[in-house]
C-alpha cells in the first residue's frame, strides 16, 4: 500500500507543533476573496510569495529609485534592493519570535509595490496630481495593484492577511497580524540604516555629523546598528507580548528618523531635483489626461471603470525612471534633441 504524501499539510503540522500560538496559521487564513484550491505543496501563504516575486510589479521595482536619484555608481539601493533587506528583517525578527516567516515575507516582498518611479518624489507629486480624487499613497496603491492591476486586471488574489499587512505596513493603523507589524517596523529599521549608508556614499553625510547617542545606542557600522535594533525587537517583543521595542531603543530611534528626515530625506542636496520630477510627472499626466485613446488598451479600461485620472495613475505609478523618462521625451522632446 502506498501512501502519498502531502508535502502542505505536512507544512501545516510543522506550524501546529513549532510556531508561537501568538503566530498567524496558515491553517487559519481568513482566506482569498476568491476561492480556489489549496496547492499540495504550499501553504497558502507560500503561494502569496511566489505569486508576489513573479508579478510585473515587482520586477519592476528593480528599476525605481529608493532615496537617490540616478546616482552615480551600481551600489546605491533601489526600490527592490530595499524589499528584499526588509524581507530578510522581518524573516529574522519572525523567526526568533516563532511567528509565521512566510506571511512575514509575502507581506514584506508586497509593501512596496505601489511605489512610483523617482522614489518619494514620484509619490509625492502623484499625490499633488490627484488631490480632486484623494491623493495617492504608495500603500493604498501596492493593494490596488494586488487587487485589480496585475494579470490585466484579475489582480493575484492574496490572503487577507498578506493585503491587511501591505495595506497597513505605513498609516495610522496597525495590522491585524502580529507579522504585518513586523514588517511595518522593519520597514523603518532597513530605510534608516541603508538611506544612511548610501547618504554617506554619496558625501550628502559624514559619520562625525551623525548625534553621539545614536552610535552609542546601536553602534557605527550599519551591520551593529540593524543587528542591535533586531536583537532589541526580539527580546522586548518576548517579554511583553507585543511588536515593540525597549523604551529606551524606542527613544533612540526616533531620534535617529527625525535626524534622517531632517539631515537627509528634506536635504536640497537629496530634494533639488524633486521639481524636474514634478515636471516629468504632470506632463505625461496632463498629456493622458487630454488624450486617454493614447493609453495602452489595459488603462483604457481602467479609464471606463474607474475614471480617467485613476488609470493615469495607474499608468504612471507602474512606470520605471527610465521609462518615465523616455515616454516624457517621446511626448515633449523633439527627436532631434533626444539623447540617443
Amino acid at each position: 500500500m502506498v501512501i502519498m504524501r502531502c508535502p502542505r499539510e505536512e507544512r501545516l503540522e510543522l506550524e501546529r507543533q513549532m510556531l508561537s500560538p501568538l503566530a498567524s496559521h496558515a491553517s487559519s487564513s481568513r482566506g482569498r476573496e476568491i476561492d480556489e484550491p489549496e496547492c499540495e505543496i504550499r501553504t497558502c501563504y507560500q503561494r502569496d510569495v511566489d505569486r508576489i516575486t513573479h508579478s510585473k510589479s515587482f520586477r519592476r521595482l528593480k528599476h525605481k529609485t529608493q532615496v537617490f536619484l540616478q546616482p552615480e555608481g551600481d551600489h546605491y539601493r533601489t526600490r527592490l534592493t530595499h524589499t528584499l533587506e526588509v524581507a530578510r528583517i522581518a524573516r529574522t525578527v519572525a523567526r526568533g519570535l516563532r511567528l509565521n516567516e512566510d506571511l512575514t515575507e509575502a507581506i514584506a516582498l508586497g509593501h512596496d509595490l505601489g511605489h512610483t518611479p523617482f522614489g518619494h518624489a514620484g509619490e509625492r507629486a502623484l499625490n499633488e496630481l490627484l488631490e480632486d480624487i484623494g491623493g495617492y499613497k504608495h500603500n493604498e496603491q501596492s493593494l490596488r495593484l494586488v487587487e485589480k492591476v496585475e494579470r490585466d486586471g484579475q489582480g493575484i488574489n492574496l490572503t487577507y492577511e498578506v493585503k491587511n499587512g501591505i495595506l497597513r505596513h505605513t498609516g495610522e493603523e496597525l495590522p491585524d497580524t502580529p507579522e504585518g507589524c513586523i514588517v511595518r517596523i522593519a520597514d523603518r529599521i532597513a530605510y534608516v540604516n541603508h538611506d544612511l549608508d548610501d547618504a554617506m556614499r554619496a558625501g550628502v553625510l559624514r559619520e562625525p555629523g551623525i548625534p553621539s547617542e545614536i552610535i552609542c545606542a546601536f553602534g557605527a557600522e550599519n551591520s551593529d546598528r540593524i543587528n542591535t535594533l533586531i536583537l532589541d525587537l526580539i527580546k522586548e517583543s518576548e517579554r511583553c507580548g507585543e511588536i515593540t521595542f525597549s523604551p529606551h531603543v524606542s527613544f533612540v530611534f526616533s531620534t535617529f528618523r527625525d535626524f534622517m528626515y531632517k539631515t537627509v530625506y528634506k536635504n536640497m542636496a537629496v530634494k533639488g531635483e524633486e521639481r524636474k520630477i514634478l515636471g516629468i510627472l504632470k506632463g505625461i499626466f496632463g498629456h493622458y489626461s487630454k488624450a486617454p485613446d493614447e493609453l495602452p488598451d489595459f488603462y483604457r479600461r481602467v479609464a471606463a471603470s474607474d475614471g480617467i485620472e485613476r488609470a493615469v495613475s495607474d499608468y504612471i505609478s507602474g512606470m520605471t525612471d527610465k521609462y518615465a523618462i523616455h515616454i516624457y521625451e517621446r511626448l515633449f522632446i523633439p527627436d532631434a534633441w533626444q539623447v540617443r
